[in-house]
């Protein structure tokens, strides 16, 4: 099959070359390959001004990425090369991973931009985030079928980001039967997440080597895990040998499962929940004279957009300085950021910023990000998002 030809304007071939996936509509050159020849999710030669290949990419005309790199061969990427990369990245978390619970495809970072694979045992759980996945849908359920038999593949394609693609967002059952609840084991703990109605693909895999920090932070101590979802830090940390433990989200639905895993793991007894706003909560346990030795603030991105980055920031400042004023002395505070325009030292500042303000001191004991299954693309450092920073605060 003959592949149609996207030009690149002069010198916009270096990121290219440099090992980048993006190309962007302003560095196509529109004269010799208009945007609009395109349909979403095709597949086209990527060529320098020179006329020099580049190699395989598909293209989203309506998009502000316009292309992403597939292959440095100019000929179509079919089955064959999409089952190399996912086994490639499926050997990766096998030699990683005792548990079959992990991210196994992490987009770009894999080589396989706009798609997503977390793997719950035998249950898989796929978002197809471009048009170009999205166009490839079939093959990549073959696939995934072929290397690891699952009994059921669900697409969560309800990701906001498909709009940006042109694309509906849906929840699909793609193979077998999916359940509501998958099992998963992370950090010796055992979790049921919410596979059809739990946020993102169910669980967020990437925390999992700084909720090990709970390890050594947890036992013996009164904990306080904030935005906690389905409880996986305040979870593991019970499970870690806390003497209590307190769960507080917005969803009374996220609670609800976070108790049910505090049961699992033989935990219920020192668990609580607090349903509500996560500002509000803490000043409410402020109010009320409550007092913890360890918290972990772990929130949803406060800054989606550039143009978000001041406001965003303040946001973090104020919700990590409630956290230290509910800390007893010398508490340990875990402080996370899954904003990927927010840099770490960023939230190393707010940590000084926010003690300093309610005269205390921190320590910086170590710094964070997401674990192996989602590997960092050396080249595109919106891969690399996490941030997570472990402190003691004291008078």
């Amino acid at each position: 099959m003959d592949l149609a030809t996207l030009r690149l304007a002069k010198n916009e071939e270096r990121r290219l070359r440099g090992g980048h996936l993006w190309i962007y509509s302003n560095e196509v050159d529109k004269n010799i390959s208009p945007l609009a020849n395109f349909e979403p999710g095709q597949q086209v030669r990527v060529e320098s001004a020179q006329g020099k290949s580049l190699g395989v990419a598909y293209v989203n005309p309506h998009s502000l990425i316009c292309a992403r790199m597939l292959d440095s061969a100019d000929k179509v990427f079919g089955k064959a090369r999409l089952k190399q990369r996912i086994q490639s990245a499926l050997a990766l978390r096998e030699q990683l991973f005792s548990e079959p619970c992990y991210r196994m495809v992490y987009g770009d970072s894999d080589f396989l931009p706009g798609l997503i694979v977390d793997r719950f045992g035998p249950h898989l759980s796929v978002q197809l985030n471009t048009a170009g996945m999205d166009a490839m849908r079939n093959i990549i359920i073959e696939t995934l079928v072929e290397l690891l038999q699952p009994e059921s593949i669900l697409l969560r394609n309800d990701a906001s980001v498909r709009k940006l693609e042109g694309l509906p967002e849906e929840v699909v059952e793609a193979f077998g039967n999916c359940p509501e609840d998958v099992e998963l084991i992370e950090n010796g703990v055992r979790f049921i997440a919410p596979l059809k109605s739990g946020q993102k693909t169910g669980w967020f895999y990437d925390q999992r080597p700084n909720r090990a920090w709970l390890r050594e932070l947890a036992p013996g101590k009164k904990v306080l895990d904030v935005f906690s979802y389905v409880g996986s830090f305040g979870v593991q940390a019970a499970a870690f040998g806390a003497s209590e433990v307190w769960c507080c989200d917005a969803s009374g639905l996220a609670l609800d499962k976070a108790h049910e895993n505090a049961a699992l793991n033989g935990k219920a007894d020192i668990f609580n929940t607090l349903e509500g706003d996560a500002f509000a909560a803490l000043k409410q346990l402020k109010e009320e004279g409550q007092q913890f030795d360890v918290i972990i603030v772990d929130p949803p991105a406060f800054i989606k957009r550039k143009k978000d980055q001041k406001e965003g920031i303040l946001a973090y400042r104020r919700i990590n300085e409630l956290a230290m004023r509910l800390l007893g002395d010398h508490g340990y505070l875990i402080s996370a950021s899954c904003s990927m325009h927010m840099p770490r030292e960023e939230l190393l500042d707010i940590i000084r910023a926010s003690s300093r303000h309610i005269d205390r001191r921190a320590q910086i004991l170590a710094e964070g990000m997401q674990g192996p299954d989602h590997p960092v693309h050396p080249a595109i450092p919106e891969t690399r998002y996490l941030k997570a920073v472990l402190s003691r605060v004291y008078r």
